[in-house]
């Protein structure tokens, strides 16, 4: 079963790897690298490439679902940010760039601060079996401060905004969509057997409504940034908001946590974000973009 696991991971990240490289590129090709609107949106919804796209990402994610349900969090979840490195050596040769060595360390950043979380997280954390009421209200509070914030946000400086806000804002928002999900799943098997009536109507809305804003988002950093950064905020940023809620709010954490332990998660939390910032700032595609940006500049200012 375990090597079923590690083949259906392995698989997964491929699908959600391509999936993401053919998505980036037709939204680039569709927004020319403009903010997406909604009449964009709409077109894509008929572009092959990108509807292709989006059924690798869900392949992808069924994948992972059952590899999950084979396996074990230490090994599986690392495996996905393999996701990063594929599609960083597919959209370099589909766009003809040439990987600088900025995105190699970037990559190896984000690779190994992400895999070292998740396996120290696994070690110290314990699932919550039982969430009361109050701590999934409390999450669903927390979530709609979130939305504020970031759907705020986009109202007022869209025009200013860079895919790397997108890709926080995606990871964070799906980071949510995950604990609330397994809320719920675990609501509706419940041996009561009330299923349905078990779930709270307020936690729906809040998946619903972070769910669309996230892909939203994830479209957004397609235009604006490469796919890359796309998986890096999925793979990287999904699981660590995550692991965060479950120990601070469903007290998923273990007593007695040694103090080196707690600080080391901290410290590989903050070295998978350092990897996807470095990341949005010298990956070639968005160095490309601002050498074009600064050419254009510079040929408006000459007329």
């Amino acid at each position: 079963m375990v090597w079923l696991a590690v083949a259906c991971a392995i698989a997964g990240a491929f699908f959600l790897a391509f999936g993401a490289q053919r998505q980036g590129s037709a939204v680039k090709a569709n927004t020319g690298g403009l903010a997406l609107g909604g009449n964009g949106f709409m077109r894509l919804l008929g572009n092959p490439r990108w509807v292709f796209g989006l059924l690798l990402l869900g392949a992808g994610m069924v994948l992972n679902v059952v590899a999950l349900s084979l396996g074990s969090l230490t090994v599986i979840q690392p495996i996905g940010a393999i996701a990063l490195v594929i599609t960083t050596i597919v959209n370099s040769k589909d766009q003809g760039l040439r990987i600088n060595r900025a995105t190699v360390v970037a990559i190896t950043i984000c690779v190994t601060g992400s895999a070292s979380f998740v396996l120290l997280a696994v070690n110290v954390v314990r699932e919550n079996t039982h969430v009361t009421v109050e701590e999934e209200l409390t999450i669903v509070l927390l979530l709609i401060i979130v939305v504020g914030i970031f759907g705020g946000s986009v109202l007022l400086w869209r025009r200013r905004l860079k895919a790397f806000f997108y890709i926080i804002g995606a990871g964070v928002l799906f980071g949510f969509v995950a604990v609330l999900t397994r809320i719920i799943s675990k609501q509706l098997f419940d041996p009561n057997g009330l299923f349905l009536l078990n779930v709270q109507w307020y936690s729906i809305i809040a998946i619903a409504v972070a769910g669309g804003l996230g892909s939203w988002f994830v479209q957004s950093a397609y235009s604006s940034g490469p796919p890359d950064l796309v998986i890096a905020g999925l793979t990287v940023i999904d699981p660590i908001v995550g692991i965060a809620i479950g120990i601070a709010i469903l007290k998923e954490l273990q007593p007695n946590v040694p103090a080196v332990i707690a600080i080391a998660m901290v410290v590989a939390a903050l070295l998978a974000i350092v990897g996807v910032i470095v990341l949005s700032r010298h990956h070639p595609d968005v160095v490309k973009r601002k050498r074009d940006a600064r050419d254009a500049a510079k040929r408006a200012q000459r007329k």
